[in-house]
């Protein structure tokens, strides 16, 4: 019976370059060559410098630059743009800087041309520190006096060959060949990982992008990254995580507008969800977004809110007019604005500050609006990729994101830009409705991912006293809104107003007849005991009558001397 064994892990070679180590699961391998090739300006030098560097510095791995293009002075100054400081780790000892200067006129190729001399060099060098990472820029620079291309080849696998013996994980540069990724076409070869890197120009936005073609012995990530050379370096997106597991809460925050709340269940949204509030020009959208900040800040949470058509201090002011005070939270650092034009600089840029502003903020809520004009920054697929990695780094942190979307006129009801609602956990949309002269705004839910959530429609209203959701009254004629919905409701409390006044006529009237019965049944009852009474007393009269008539019988019989029993019957007929 067969066996599989258990895979091995290829020993990785972390680079401390944020988010290469990601998509490369782990790093370069370690103790063999890899391959970065480029056209000028791409930042191949700068990416080897940084991955000796931060070698250097985070994990005690000594390192040799050797240059054949920039001098020692040239390559401390131009990696101090990125805030390292090479003098210093050369002084430790972390790091030997060796300019090789080749001069085409000394070379003497023959037969028996080979890198003899390099390889004492940099030997010497990686002995004398004990150096774990070597640098050789640039291949072309090395090879530009060779034109046997046979002596080139044999000379390029004795190279690679010398360092995978030696033990040593190298970056060697190369410049992008016209029809192959190399000039020569041989480096990508021989290297063990090639990573090609690329700057292209879009629509007037430049932009930097990095893909791994080969790694020998290891998954990897095979799609193009942008990346961005900044103050601290050189940083690949994604940096987050590409898989779907992110951690999830039950826990339940308010939108800080209380009818929407109601909307929601009464509780508003999931904590760490996205929210997408789509919207034409003037519905409202910026002002929702700074109600739902107000509420997190006064929760004592801190809120990030990235705005690119507007300016942090015009915010504040127009929120003024309906009675929302966001100085004192932005002064209380509970709030904070960061402000943008979108075409600043790049779609990757804008990508990486939001990253850098948020890991240094820590904000538990975080609001882009608009997203749609930072998205015309790149072409549809990058901006698509950009609204996946940002929303992917805000649910792996557990930050509530509300993203306000601009929809132009004429698009469909449930229509948003690229497709950004499939992203989104809930979904909410303002819209226009246009009747009577005027425009009135409604609001409703679309969607609302694990919660139940209303299907009505609202009309939304903006006020001095803030924002308000009133049932907007559906009739045979459709959505009534603004003075039409006033209108019908003047309506129906008048004719409200006319049954309670038929009411209270009809319930006078029964009063009347009520009273006008008890009047009735009281001369009744009047007659009734008048009757009664007279009917005593002429019982009574009878009675005193039959007592006399009896007693004048028996006397009477007295003087007649009636026989004694006749009288004594007499005697006890008399009443009592």
């Amino acid at each position: 019976m067969k066996t599989i064994s258990k895979p091995t892990q290829l020993p990785k070679c972390p680079t401390g370059i944020q988010g290469l180590d990601e998509i490369t699961s782990g790093g370069l391998p370690r103790g063999r060559p890899t391959l970065v090739c480029g056209s000028a300006g791409c930042g191949k030098t700068l990416l080897a410098a940084e991955f000796l560097v931060r070698g250097a510095m985070q994990f005690d791995e000594p390192g040799v630059f050797m240059a054949f293009e920039e001098t020692e002075a040239e390559l401390k100054a131009n990696v101090a743009s990125l805030g390292f400081d090479l003098s210093g780790l050369v002084r430790r000892k972390k790091i030997i800087l060796d300019y090789v200067r080749i001069d085409r006129s000394e070379v003497q190729e023959s037969g028996e041309y080979d890198l003899e001399g390099l390889f004492v060099r940099l030997n010497h060098a990686i002995d004398s520190i004990g150096a774990k990472r070597v640098v050789l820029d640039t291949l072309e620079a090395l090879f530009a006096s060779l034109t046997n291309e046979a002596i080139l080849r044999a000379e390029l696998r004795r190279l690679f060959r010398w360092i995978k013996e030696k033990g040593v994980t190298a970056v060697i540069t190369a410049e992008r060949g016209r029809e192959q990724l190399t000039r020569h076409g041989l480096e990508e070869y021989v290297s063990d990982c090639v990573i090609l890197l690329d700057h292209r120009v879009n629509d007037q936005i430049a932009t930097r992008h990095m893909r791994v073609v080969k790694y020998r012995g290891a998954l990897h990530g095979t799609n193009e990254f942008p990346f961005l050379i900044g103050a601290q370096g050189i940083s690949v997106l994604p940096i987050t995580s590409l898989g779907l597991n992110h951690k999830i809460s039950g826990e339940r925050i308010a939108t800080g507008i209380p009818r929407l709340d109601a909307m929601l269940g009464g509780q508003g949204f999931f904590r760490g969800s996205s929210i997408l509030l789509t919207g034409t020009p003037g519905t409202g959208k910026t002002i929702v977004a700074a109600n739902f900040a107000h509420a997190a800040a006064r929760r004592g949470e801190r809120t990030l809110f990235f705005s690119f058509e507007e300016s942090p201090n015009q915010i504040i002011r127009n929120m003024h007019s309906i009675g929302l005070n966001l100085e004192p939270l932005v002064k209380r650092d509970l709030l904070r604005f960061h402000s943008a034009r979108p075409s600043l600089y790049g779609l990757e840029m804008h990508l990486a500050t939001m990253f850098k502003e948020i890991a240094t903020f820590q904000p538990k809520v975080v609001i882009v609006d608009p997203i749609t004009s930072l998205m015309d920054a790149g072409t549809d697929s990058e901006s698509k990729g950009m609204v996946t990695r940002l929303i992917d780094y805000l649910k792996g942190g557990q930050v509530t994101s509300l993203f306000t979307s601009l929809t132009q006129g004429g698009h469909a009801l449930q229509q948003s830009e690229m497709a950004m609602s499939s992203l989104m956990d809930s979904w909410l949309l303002l819209q226009d409705f246009e009747g009577n002269g005027e425009r009135n705004r409604v609001l409703y839910v679309l969607k609302a991912r694990g919660m139940a959530h209303s299907n009505q429609i609202r009309e939304f209203l903006i006020s001095d006293r803030g924002i308000d959701l009133v049932d907007a009254y559906i009739g045979p004629s459709g959505v009534l809104t603004g003075s039409a919905r006033a209108a019908q409701e003047a309506l129906e409390k008048a004719a409200v107003l006319a049954s309670q006044q038929e009411a209270a006529q009809l319930k006078r009237e029964v009063e009347r007849k009520r009273k006008a019965l008890e009047r009735q049944i009281s001369d009744l009852r009047s007659d009734y005991e008048t009757e009664a009474l007279e009917l005593r007393r002429i019982a009574e009269q009878v009675g005193t009558r039959t007592f006399v008539l009896g007693t004048e019988r028996a006397a009477s019989g007295r003087l007649r001397q009636a026989d004694a029993i006749q009288s004594a019957a007499a005697v006890r007929s008399k009443p009592r």
